[in-house]
């Protein structure tokens, strides 16, 4: 799933090529990226038809584009949701699913081939929409508040890694990003938040900052041709993680190799020399 440095480089991407532009045409294609849209698909395109698009910005893992209607077209890329600016003319993606015709040439398209990802028209939403006011802020937003963050970590029981991709405590951090932060942290996944030193977790949430900051410069991470940015090209992180994805590879670090291990329905990577699991204490 697209992650916060995959999301923020679509939005630097519709914000160079979008902004300012009207939505002269809009045409769902397909009626499930709507589906969260209480108007439907002919209520979707209707209320945006027209409009002209006043910036984009982001939140976690989602984005939205403000309207000068007040309202925001909100959006979230799931597992396989792409952004593309086209020129008029252009063939058809096989997983074409919107088309939103600009006003100063060329289209946008929103293409999604395993269709978890969505569209919806968020009523006053320009601001902030409130479907995703609940998420907390991310780690490269110059509000996120890090004393609250380190705070709410030592006061949690649960490991880490979970923490680290609770939404609701910091948002934008996936899979991914965690497993190569705490790498660097050197701690492992499952250690309880309550067992960190407050030295421990300000250095882990600048691990968190550090490996975002270097996957937005690269655009991102993409294993496979799913998650592109506007123009269709591809991020080349994954070039550069030491964790993640590399099991049986000798840790960077150490030499020892990298073990997976079965995490949340996904996969956590990490060295088991450098970042030694926790002990549990003995029950009496």
């Amino acid at each position: 799933m697209p992650e916060l440095p995959e999301v923020e480089v679509v939005r630097a991407g519709l914000e160079r090529h979008v902004v300012g532009a009207r939505l002269t045409t809009v045409d769902v294609l397909h009626p499930r990226p709507v589906r969260r849209d209480p108007r439907g698909p002919a209520g979707f395109a209707a209320a945006l038809t027209g409009r002209r698009v006043e910036a984009a910005r982001r939140r976690g893992k989602y984005f939205w584009l403000p309207l000068d209607s007040g309202d925001a077209l909100l959006g979230h890329l799931g597992m396989s949701g792409q952004m593309l600016v086209q020129p008029v003319g252009a063939a058809d993606e096989r997983n074409l699913r919107v088309r939103f015709g600009l006003d100063r040439g060329g289209e946008l398209r929103f293409v999604d081939q395993r269709m978890f990802g969505g569209l919806l028209v968020s009523a006053g939403g320009a601001e902030l929409p409130p479907e995703i006011a609940h998420i907390a802020r991310d780690p490269i937003d110059p509000e996120f508040d890090d004393e609250l963050f380190v705070a709410r970590v030592r006061r949690r029981t649960a490991g880490v890694k979970r923490l680290l991709l609770d939404q609701g405590l910091i948002s934008g951090v996936g899979n991914i990003y965690a497993d190569e932060a705490l790498w660097r942290a050197q701690i492992h996944g499952d250690r309880p938040g309550d067992r960190l030193r407050r030295g421990q977790v300000v250095e882990l949430l600048g691990h968190v900052r550090a490996v975002l900051g270097e996957a937005l410069v690269q655009g991102g991470t993409s294993f496979d041709a799913l998650y592109v940015n506007v123009n269709g090209e591809s991020g080349y992180f994954d070039r550069s993680l030491a964790a993640y994805g590399q099991e049986g590879e000798p840790c960077p670090r150490c030499g020892t190799p990298i073990r997976r291990v079965a995490f949340m329905n996904r996969s956590s990577f990490f060295c088991p020399r450098c970042q030694p699991a926790p002990r549990i204490p003995r029950r009496v």
